[in-house]
């Protein structure tokens, strides 16, 4: 066996040192990669619309159609989303929006956008959004389109705003009405932790609203991500630094970050009227629920109906969306429930191939 010489030795050590300047250099540049993601805004919402109408903060706007207007669908879809988030995720990216798949099938497509409150927009609740801007709204809508009937798509809070208003105006011209994780039931206080937590009674919203005014979005955006902490606070961030030589992987988690991160306060008044009317009290479902003076009955939706329910929904359990089915008097109705969490269902990946076509298929029967 013969020795090792010095030279070999200086020839190895070399290379070694060599290898691990290179590791460090990569390590370096995959760093500043993920750091960019992090800190930089990716471009989303970015399917050409118009604007229409606004009042107050909100804004309604009516996409640039790619297909002839006379080879449109005849009934026009409007759709709501939450009142403390951007509707942008609707529209995340090119190749991956849920406005961009309906265009192409023909849809006259309007979105509202309810815009962030300021501190002067405290006193606004659902009585508000319900019968003050969506009946404005859908005149608005109903005069673009020339069209007397119009469906409509409602989105978390959104859906339940949309449901108020399908209760309450019932022969408005609504035709078919489409829920996405829609929380209207909350009997259930097992389940969920948003219900959990409200149902606690040291839980006091109207303290909170004394002593922020408008529910800070960081507040909101916390309880949201602390159902579930592993993967909101690590399991996302290590998905991104595994993925960061994937373009595809990379351009979706930096639009949804995008999107995640722009985060918008809730009107003082309708927290409060979230947590003690809806979650605390369960005033919908209980048949005792008034809005400016006048009762909801959701017995008075005669609306089509598709409730599209996410199976691992965290933020809305399934058992908060389920009962309307049996409690509503629509002749036409079904019940969608897909694999995926609060968002996933409409902005993940399988969206597209699931979701989408089976929300387009069911409402383009009833669009003609």
């Amino acid at each position: 066996m013969s020795a090792t010489t010095d030279s070999e030795c200086s020839v190895q050590e070399t290379i070694s040192f060599a290898d691990v300047c290179a590791e460090w250099h990569k390590t370096f540049e995959r760093a500043q990669r993920f750091n960019r993601f992090l800190t930089t805004d990716a471009k989303i919402a970015q399917t050409p619309k118009q604007l229409v109408w606004t009042l107050n903060k909100a804004k309604l706007y009516r996409y640039v159609s790619p297909v002839p207007a006379n080879e449109r669908k005849p009934v026009p879809l409007l759709m709501v989303f939450a009142i403390m988030n951007r509707p942008h995720v609707l529209d995340l990216r090119p190749g991956h929006s849920f406005v961009e798949y309906m265009l192409a099938e023909g849809y006259d497509l309007f979105l509202l956008d309810w815009g962030a409150p300021g501190p002067e927009d405290q006193q606004m609740q659902f009585d508000d959004y319900a019968l003050e801007y969506l009946p404005r709204v859908v005149r608005k809508v109903k005069a673009l389109s020339g069209s007397a009937e119009f469906s409509m798509l409602g989105w978390c809070l959104g859906a339940l705003i949309s449901t108020l208003y399908a209760a309450l105006r019932p022969n408005e011209g609504l035709k078919n009405l489409i829920l996405l994780t829609a929380p209207l039931d909350f009997s259930d206080k097992t389940q969920g932790g948003f219900t959990r937590w409200s149902s606690d009674p040291a839980f006091n919203a109207d303290m909170i609203v004394e002593k922020f005014g408008n529910v800070p979005g960081e507040m909101i955006d916390s309880g949201a991500k602390m159902l579930k902490p592993v993967e909101n606070y690590v399991g996302s961030y290590t998905m991104l630094w595994d993925n960061l030589d994937n373009d595809a992987a990379t351009e979706a988690w930096h639009a949804m970050n995008t999107w995640v991160r722009d985060i918008i306060p809730m009107a003082g008044n309708a927290y409060k009227q979230l947590i003690n009317d809806f979650y605390k009290e369960n005033r919908l479902m209980e048949d005792a629920l008034v809005i400016r003076g006048e009762p909801v009955h959701l017995s008075d939706i005669r609306a089509s109906l598709l409730n599209v329910i996410a199976e691992s929904d965290h933020i809305t359990p399934p058992c908060q969306s389920e009962r309307i089915m049996d409690m509503v008097s629509s002749g036409d109705k079904e019940v969608l429930r897909v694999r995926g969490g609060h968002i996933g269902i409409m902005a993940g990946r399988g969206a597209e191939k699931s979701t989408w076509p089976h929300i387009e298929s069911w409402l383009a029967s009833r669009s003609a």
